[in-house]
């Protein structure tokens, strides 16, 4: 081992590793598990009404079904954060990953809504803290120079996942097989065999965590040099095809603060990872990533959520002949409109489907185009341009009588949601790695929370005064630009990074 004099910063020991199979294996397993945690939460979209005749829910257990996943998220969040920061990262990961498959499997096989509902819980709760986690994994084994870019497509996966979700149910949905079960009472049909597809990347996740390498921040960040250095050696041998001998360091350190006093028991151990955040000098960030995460999930979150409702009444006054109204007379004009359905017809709307897709699909490959410029335009002005123009779209978009320039500014508006990327890559920067994790999921577990409020807000704006609904969420993201003003400069943070590294 070399001395301490010889020690090589840990940001320069992990650029020696090069950039190459191992960073883009990692990228692949961050994307199953990113998959993983988008198809459980979002499963309910097509399995409480695809379930809904079998199962005999009236609307009120269906919309309590539909909130499940949210519950199970805030829940979650930051417990995981806290075991990621104290066991490490590969390890919880697997467990998460492995008891999310297990619940969301069984759930296919429910005999009635309120056990469904339990198992969707448990899955969720499970899952919940994946996307932080994977996150947090992916840029710690990620030299400096790429990880902003290569963090920032995890989001375009995110969006893509849910678009694929909606091409998987077109053809399975209506599929009309149906198996009794004598001995659970139950029919295996199309909406079963659909959850226990949309539970497979969870499976795929869990084994891929267990053959990957620990973050070796981590391991460093808890005293285990050898271990970083042998983790070190394994990428560099992976991305250069090279012997681990041609790896030229010998000794590594982590010039950051780093936790010396866990406190014994479990409590005193959360604790001890949860109070850094909010006293100085931490306590800044906290509030700064968790506000902009509020204003994007409390913006956003709640449109997504309704976007088949907005894009149903958009395209039936389209479809119709009365293409000179603003959105929100077609939206009125839609509910207005005397629509017969039959009793027990639980089929999707394969049209409503198709363009969330199409729309997720546009987003996810703007948001490769956005990881493509980030370093050269840099994060704080991309994320305040990104947030300023989504919100002018929001609040003009009342004013426009075409179709086609409404729907211009519909997306416009919903492209605010690709600077979660953007915060995330913030995020796993503004925040020491002995409590990256619990950071990264608690900040995420206030801005989920806060979704709650917007998703029966807009709803109930969109029925009763659905132009305030644009006016207030539009100077809401206006707002989160004008927040993005406190965000440090690209300079300031490199500087930062080339003195702490």
């Amino acid at each position: 081992m070399s001395g301490k004099g010889n020690k090589v910063p840990f940001e320069k020991a992990l650029d020696m590793t090069g950039y190459g199979i191992y960073n883009w294996g990692i990228f692949l397993l961050s994307s199953s598990i990113i998959l993983g945690m988008t198809f459980e939460i979002f499963s309910v979209s097509y399995l409480v009404p695809a379930s809904a005749c079998e199962l005999g829910t009236s609307s009120k257990q269906q919309g309590l079904m539909a909130c499940v996943p949210l519950v199970g998220i805030i829940a979650g969040s930051h417990i995981w954060g806290y075991l990621a920061d104290t066991k490490g990262r590969r390890k919880v990961l697997i467990i998460s990953m492995t008891l999310s498959y297990i619940a969301g499997t069984a759930a296919a096989f429910s005999n009635n809504w309120i056990v469904l509902s339990l198992l969707k819980l448990m899955s969720s709760a499970s899952v919940s803290g994946a996307f932080p986690l994977s996150v947090t994994l992916l840029s710690e084994c990620t030299p400096i120079s790429k990880r902003s870019s290569l963090v920032l497509l995890t989001t375009s996966v995110h969006l893509a996942g849910i678009g694929v979700m909606a091409v998987v149910a077109i053809p399975v949905l209506p599929l009309t097989f149906s198996y009794y079960w004598p001995a659970i009472g139950i029919y295996f049909n199309s909406w079963r065999f659909l959850d226990l597809i949309f539970a497979v990347p969870c499976a795929i996740s869990a084994i891929g965590s267990y053959c990957a390498f620990e973050s070796p921040k981590y391991l460093l960040s808890v005293g285990k040099e050898e271990e970083t250095l042998k983790v070190l050696k394994g990428i560099y041998t992976m991305n250069t095809r090279k012997s681990s001998d041609g790896y030229e360091v010998h000794s590594v350190e982590l010039d950051e603060s780093s936790s010396t006093n866990y406190k014994k028991g479990f409590w005193g151990s959360i604790a001890a990872q949860t109070l850094p955040l909010i006293k100085a000098p931490l306590l800044k960030s906290t509030l700064l990533v968790a506000t902009l995460l509020v204003i994007c999930y409390i913006s956003m979150n709640g449109f997504f959520v309704w976007l088949p409702f907005i894009v149903n009444a958009f395209m039936k006054s389209v479809i119709g002949g009365d293409r000179q109204l603003t959105i929100c007379q077609m939206i009125r004009h839609s509910a207005n409109s005397t629509v017969v359905h039959e009793a027990n017809d639980c089929s999707m709307n394969s049209v409503a489907m198709t363009v969330v897709f199409v729309i997720n699909m546009v987003l996810a490959t703007a948001n490769i185009f956005i990881s493509s410029i980030v370093n050269c335009f840099g994060r704080k002005r991309l994320f305040i341009t990104m947030q300023v123009v989504a919100g002018l779209s929001a609040l003009v978009i009342n004013f426009s009588p075409y179709w086609i320039l409404s729907a211009t500014l519909l997306v416009t508006f919903l492209s605010a949601i690709l600077n979660f990327g953007l915060i995330n890559t913030i995020s796993v920067d503004v925040f020491p790695t002995y409590v990256r994790a619990m950071a990264v999921c608690a900040t995420m577990m206030v801005g989920r929370a806060s979704s709650v409020l917007s998703i029966n807000m807009i709803k109930l704006l969109l029925d009763y005064n659905c132009e305030a609904v644009f006016y207030i969420f539009g100077t809401i993201t206006l707002g989160g630009g004008a927040i993005g003003l406190l965000l440090p400069s690209e300079k300031k943070k490199n500087n930062e990074t080339t003195t702490n590294a």
